[in-house]
């Protein structure tokens, strides 16, 4: 069927019987993990706004909730290669259809709320939120205004060492998805026409705002990568920016230093990647600072990221609230949230990644930087610790988990833990045989990416492949006086004083014995094999 709105260009396609469809496209790619930062902008033009004026960032958050329906209706949520096939009368704003509440939005939204430390409103209301664009097919969006579901949280940023206040979370529901077609750029401003595909339409969305608290685009950066890290250890969302379940916007201000009042705030839509977040966020610093410093008077406005161009460039000029005429949903009855219900969603709410992160220095002794690792990911964590508690050496556990593993997922194209058939018993397992001194790091580094792909018990492997080190001092010894007696050009050049010809010996030494000699006796007796002859 195709369908046109007038004034818009806009045509919906769907896929009947062989007639066209519409191709999907997917954000920038992020793939969460630890917070790495980046370094500041360098450029000229911002380290001298810096030098005036003191930014002012705030953030505003939507994130899709992990349902399997949507917010109002029955339809799934399951991504389609189809469009507009996930759609039904309700979510298109057919007449005479009304909305049912899905009950996993409300659990979703107050666990999100507690994990952020928010107060959770026992009494909120949903609310219309009225503007007309083509991916709104009731033109109008059901969200919360006055009374959200959660208020006032903050959360801790670990490696900037700020806490950054959360004004508010609320619950809504998603648009469609425009497609800007005739041009190269997908932008609305230079395309022909545009496709819609009402599959997310409807899908549930909190929507989280943060206080005006950071100062600059790596502080943002950082909030967001936390704040995706706290609603993927809950559950609450996946957060895979590549896919559009986490969006932000950032409103950006500067003001002299020392002012007390803020200046115009400028918002940036949809940024899809935490380094443009930083970058847009420099850009626009610089950009005000320019356009006040010669004498222009800014408006408070929407605007986008050119990610080619490294500009943000004019959207729109931003609405106030008044353009959206709020009034409460006629068709959804206030909400109401029992003692019982909070107290369920609080006890189903796991230890957060700071909590934990702080628990594994204290407790296991890691550094900052791996205790920040090992609490990246819900996964990662619970894996990390059902290693230690079967009796793996925390930080042996943490540091295989951080290499070797890593690097055998990668090579396998392994996107998750859960994906290989490496289990925290068998890594425990290994790291005890490391341990107790009974293998060597060439043993691990090769059993490492074979656990990982097939699995397998590590001690019935190296007790079968007799991987073991040599224990035998005789044993030892023939082997070392085997590789001196087979060397001997090596061994002359080293007794005439070419000392650097140990690290070759040694190497000699431990490919004849499968790395099976123990570095520091290897080291010691053949010192002492080399000097007993000079």
């Amino acid at each position: 069927m195709e369908l046109g709105f007038a004034g818009f260009g806009v045509t919906v396609l769907r896929r009947v019987r062989g007639r066209r469809t519409v191709v999907s496209l997917a954000g920038g790619k992020s793939k969460g993990g630890a917070v790495r930062q980046k370094k500041s902008s360098t450029s000229q033009g911002y380290l001298d706004a810096l030098e005036k004026y003191e930014p002012v960032v705030g953030i505003e958050v939507h994130a899709q909730l992990a349902t399997k329906t949507k917010a109002f209706c029955s339809c799934s949520t399951k991504e389609s290669k189809l469009p507009n096939t996930n759609v039904c009368p309700v979510c298109m704003g057919h007449p005479g259809t009304l909305p049912v509440l899905n009950k996993s939005v409300v659990d979703l939204a107050i666990k999100a709320g507690l994990a952020l430390n928010c107060e959770i409103a026992k009494f909120s209301k949903f609310d219309r939120k009225n503007y007309f664009y083509p991916d709104t097919p009731k033109n109008y969006q059901i969200s919360q205004y006055d009374i959200p579901i959660a208020e006032h949280g903050s959360l801790d940023l670990p490696v900037s060492g700020c806490t950054v206040g959360i004004t508010r979370l609320h619950m809504e529901e998603d648009a469609g998805k425009l497609t800007h077609m005739g041009s190269g750029s997908g932008r609305i401003a230079d395309s022909t026409h545009s496709l819609v595909d009402y599959n997310r339409s409807g899908t549930a969305l909190i929507e989280i705002v943060s206080e005006p608290d950071l100062r600059s685009g790596v502080q943002a950066a950082e909030y967001g990568q936390e704040l995706q890290k706290v609603l993927r250890f809950i559950g609450a969302s996946d957060c895979n920016m590549q896919d559009g379940s986490l969006r932000l916007d950032v409103n950006v201000s500067i003001r002299e230093k020392g002012a007390s009042e803020f200046g115009t705030k400028i918002e940036i839509k949809n940024l899809n990647s935490f380094g443009s977040v930083q970058k847009s966020i420099e850009h626009e610093i610089e950009r005000q600072a320019a356009a006040l410093n010669a004498g222009e008077k800014l408006q408070q406005e929407t605007r986008f990221w050119d990610e080619k161009g490294l500009k943000t460039l004019l959207m729109r000029v931003k609405e106030g609230e008044a353009d959206y005429r709020y009034f409460p949903e006629p068709d959804i009855p206030p909400l109401k949230v029992s003692d019982e219900v909070l107290q369920s969603v609080k006890d189903a709410i796991p230890e957060l990644p700071n909590v934990r992160r702080k628990r594994y220095q204290e407790t296991y002794g890691l550094s900052d930087y791996d205790a920040m690792l090992m609490s990246d990911d819900k996964e990662t964590s619970d894996f990390f610790e059902q290693s230690v508690d079967l009796g793996g050496n925390p930080k042996t556990v943490a540091n295989l988990l951080l290499a070797e593993v890593t690097l055998a997922r990668k090579d396998l194209k392994m996107k998750t833990l859960s994906s290989s058939k490496l289990t925290p018993q068998s890594l425990a397992d290994l790291v005890k045989l490391r341990e107790d001194g009974l293998i060597g790091s060439k043993v691990i580094k090769a059993l490492v990416p074979e656990l990982v792909k097939d699995g397998g018990d590590p001690v019935a492997i190296v007790e079968e492949r007799d991987l073991k080190f040599i224990t035998d001092p005789k044993q030892i010894e023939d082997v070392l006086q085997g590789v001196l007696n087979q060397e001997v050009e090596l061994v002359t050049k080293y007794k005439a004083g070419e000392k650097k010809l140990m690290g070759p010996l040694k190497g000699k030494v431990m490919a004849a014995s499968r790395g099976r000699i123990e570095p520091e006796l290897l080291q010691k007796r053949l010192d002492e094999l080399l000097s007993a002859d000079s």
